[in-house]
C-alpha cells in the first residue's frame, strides 16, 4: 500500500462506513477501517434474531471478508478511546494510535434510558448481536421457567412480556413475540398454554409509529391488537425492575422487559470535545464536518444535522448510506482541488415497519400501503439490501418456512445462565 497516498481513517463498519469505503474504491487514497467488532451487522433484521426467526450468521458478515478484495483497505479490530485533533490521530485502548489525513466517524448508537441507566440490566435494548441473543435467551427462558412454576401469580408474571417503546423496533418485536408464543411454541409444553402469554407494548406518546402518517399508526395498532398484543398509550414508564414496570398509576408484574424507547449516540462527541445534542450526537456543519475541523466528518447515528423543515436527519440505514456517499464525493472533490462547500441533502425514501408475519405499514409519502402487500414489499426491500446471495437465499427460505408453517428454527438458549438475569 502506498504510504504517500492520502490516508482516510474510518471508524465504524456500519452502513455509513462501508458505503463510504465502497464509494472510495477508485480514489487515490488508502483507507484504514477500525471497528471494535469483527462483523458488519444488518441491524434492520436484528429483532428477528432476538425473536428466533433468523440465525446470527444470516444478518452479519466478517468485515475482513467484505473488504478482502480491496487492497487499498486495512482493517483493524480495535476500540477507540479518543481523538487527538491537533496531532490528527485516533487513539486506541491498547495505547496505540492511528494517524489520519481525513477522519470519518460512523460509530452508530447505543441504548438510552433517559437518565435511568439502572434499568438496563432488567430491560436490555437491541443494538448488537450480543443484545439479540440475550433477548432471545430471556424470552425462551421465561416459558421454560413458567413450565416449572406452580404459583399462579409468578407464572403469569413469567408469561407477561413487555416492550417499552412504540417505534418500528418495538412494534416489530411485539408482533413477532406474540406469534412465537401463540403459534410456534403452541403444544410444546405440558403445564402451560403458551397462548396465554401476554405481550404488552407501552408507548409514552399518543400513538405508535409516531414518524408514520396517523392512519398508518392506527392501522398498526389495530393489527397488533388483532394478533393479541396489548397496546398501552399515553403513559411513560416511571419505574422498572426485576419484578415488572410502572407506567402511569399501573404496576404490571413482568419478568421479561425489553427496551425499544430511545437511543444515544456513541461517545464520538466526547472523543472530539465537540458540541452535541441531548442524545449525544455531534452537531455537524451542513457538509457533515466537525466545526473547526474540516478534516473530520461525522455520519449516521452519530451526527445531528437538521433538514430544511427543522427536523433532524433520521438515524436510519438509508440516511447513513447517503451520508457515506456524500462524504466520499467530498473527499474525491477535495483531492481534485475543489474545496467548495458541499452541503448534504437528505433524500427520504420512506418508512417501513412489519407487524407479525402477514402485515406491514409502509409510508413513502406519495403512497401508503398496509396489509399483506406491504409485508411482501417490506420483505423484498430487506432481502435486496442483504449483502450476498447466500444470505438472501437463507433469509428468503427462513421467511417462507415461517410464513407457511409458523415454525421458527433458531430457538437456542445460549449466552450464560439464568442467574445473570
Amino acid at each position: 500500500m502506498d504510504e504517500a497516498k492520502h490516508h482516510v481513517v474510518v471508524v465504524g463498519a456500519g452502513f455509513g462506513g462501508l458505503e463510504l469505503t465502497r464509494a472510495l474504491a477508485a480514489a487515490p487514497v488508502r483507507i484504514t477501517m477500525i471497528d471494535k467488532r469483527n462483523h458488519h451487522l444488518f441491524q434492520p433484521l436484528l429483532y428477528q434474531v432476538a425473536t428466533t426467526s433468523l440465525a446470527t450468521s444470516e444478518i452479519a458478515w466478517p468485515i475482513r471478508h467484505l473488504l478482502r478484495k480491496r487492497k487499498d483497505v486495512t482493517t483493524l479490530l480495535g476500540n477507540v478511546t479518543g481523538i487527538d485533533r491537533q496531532a490528527k490521530r485516533v487513539l486506541l485502548d491498547d495505547g496505540s494510535a492511528v494517524a489520519y489525513d481525513t477522519l470519518v466517524l460512523a460509530t452508530g448508537a447505543r441504548h438510552a434510558y433517559f437518565g435511568h441507566d439502572e434499568w438496563e440490566p432488567f430491560a436490555p435494548g437491541l443494538k448488537t448481536l450480543e443484545d439479540a441473543t440475550e433477548i432471545r435467551r430471556r424470552i425462551l427462558l421465561a416459558f421454560e421457567q413458567a413450565e416449572r412454576e406452580t404459583d399462579p401469580a409468578t407464572r403469569q408474571a413469567l408469561l407477561t412480556l413487555v416492550i417499552v417503546g412504540g417505534g418500528p423496533t418495538g412494534v416489530e418485536l411485539a408482533g413477532t413475540i406474540v406469534e412465537l408464543a401463540h403459534d410456534t411454541l403452541r403444544g410444546e409444553f405440558r403445564n402451560i398454554d403458551t397462548r396465554q402469554a401476554r405481550v404488552v407494548l407501552i408507548e409514552a406518546g399518543d400513538r405508535i409509529l409516531a414518524n408514520f402518517a396517523p392512519k398508518l399508526s392506527a392501522y398498526a395498532r389495530k393489527a397488533l391488537e388483532r394478533l393479541g398484543v396489548t397496546v398501552e398509550l399515553g403513559r411513560a414508564v416511571t419505574q422498572l425492575d426485576a419484578d415488572g414496570v410502572v407506567f402511569g398509576e399501573t404496576h404490571l408484574p413482568a419478568r421479561t422487559i425489553l427496551w425499544a424507547a430511545g437511543v444515544a449516540a456513541s461517545p464520538a462527541a466526547e472523543w472530539l470535545g465537540a458540541s452535541a445534542d441531548r442524545a449525544g450526537r455531534v452537531l455537524v456543519e451542513p457538509d457533515l464536518t466537525v466545526p473547526g475541523s474540516p478534516d473530520i466528518f461525522v455520519i449516521g447515528d452519530t451526527a445531528h444535522l437538521s433538514r430544511p423543515d427543522g427536523r433532524p436527519v433520521p438515524g436510519v440505514a438509508p440516511a447513513a448510506k447517503q451520508q457515506g456517499q456524500h462524504v466520499a464525493a467530498t473527499i474525491k472533490a477535495r483531492l481534485a482541488g475543489d474545496t467548495a462547500p458541499r452541503p448534504f441533502r437528505y433524500r427520504h425514501d420512506g418508512d417501513l415497519a412489519t407487524i407479525g408475519k402477514r402485515a406491514a405499514a409502509i409510508d413513502f409519502g406519495w403512497i401508503k400501503l398496509t396489509g399483506w402487500l406491504a409485508w411482501w414489499l417490506w420483505g423484498v426491500a430487506h432481502i435486496y439490501f442483504l449483502i450476498d446471495f447466500r444470505n438472501r437465499l437463507a433469509v428468503s427460505l427462513s421467511w417462507l418456512w415461517i410464513y407457511f408453517t409458523g415454525q421458527r428454527s433458531a430457538r437456542l438458549i445460549t449466552q450464560g445462565d439464568d442467574d445473570k438475569r
